[in-house]
């Protein structure tokens, strides 16, 4: 048998590479929300550009510091998770080898292989590389693909900064009368785009995905313009 000559991506790879995706797609999300949330607020309260594009560039450097520093700290200690079950492993390998042998054997009979062709997969395995075979079967981890904390980071940043710009850009750059119109418009257009792309990498219905999306982004900007309203009223 000849063994595939093409790049196609598989099982794991292909995971993280939809999970990456559908990461930036959830952050860009996050960015365009929230960013609408604040700027349709502060319209509700006042026509100003200044204070318009003010609110929106704080709550866009918020919102994204803030993403990346979550992301970084969620992907460093799992990261961290990662390192110590392959140091435990290493040793284990090290210290009883005949016993991990057996362990690999007794996985691979779990997942539908005979005893027999267990044990010659599991002596060829370790016989090339035993961390990555352990890994790989008992704990799910790749040692050679470790989660990165500053490419989780960075993909967070730019991800909620992009979606961002999106609210921010329409309720500065249009004429005054125009300016509410075309930030709610182009939000949920936005949203339809992002929830119909969040649902196709997970392989859900996009007609329920869109929904949920576009009803909690009005909603969002609903509520924040109605406040910004009564605290214009209000004279706050």
């Amino acid at each position: 048998m000849t063994e595939p000559t093409h790049d196609e991506a598989h099982g794991g790879a292909l995971g993280s590479r939809l999970n990456w995706l559908r990461a930036a797609v959830l952050g860009a999300n996050d960015g365009i929300v929230s960013t609408a949330g604040i700027v349709v607020g502060v319209a509700g309260a006042t026509q100003s550009r200044s204070a318009l594009l003010t609110a929106g560039l704080a709550g866009l450097l918020a919102g994204s510091m803030s993403m990346a520093a979550g992301e970084y700290v969620s992907v460093s200690t799992q990261r961290d998770s990662e390192m110590a079950a392959l140091a435990v492993e290493k040793r284990e390998l090290r210290e009883q080898p005949e016993a991990e042998l057996e362990e690999l054997t007794t996985l691979l009979e779990e997942r539908g292989l005979s005893r027999e062709v267990a044990r010659e997969a599991a002596e060829q395995l370790t016989a090339r590389d035993p961390l990555r075979a352990h890994a790989r079967v008992e704990l799910g981890i790749d040692p050679e693909e470790l989660t990165n904390p500053w490419n989780a980071a960075w993909a967070s940043f730019l991800a909620f900064t992009v979606g961002a710009l999106l609210p921010l850009l329409a309720i500065v750059l249009p004429p005054a009368g125009r300016r509410l119109a075309v930030t709610v418009v182009s939000v949920l257009a936005a949203l339809v785009l992002t929830g119909w792309a969040s649902a196709r990498l997970g392989a859900a219905d996009p007609k329920r995905a869109v929904l949920r999306n576009v009803i909690g982004g009005a909603l969002a900007m609903g509520v924040t313009y109605a406040a910004g309203r009564l605290l214009g009223a209000a004279g706050v």
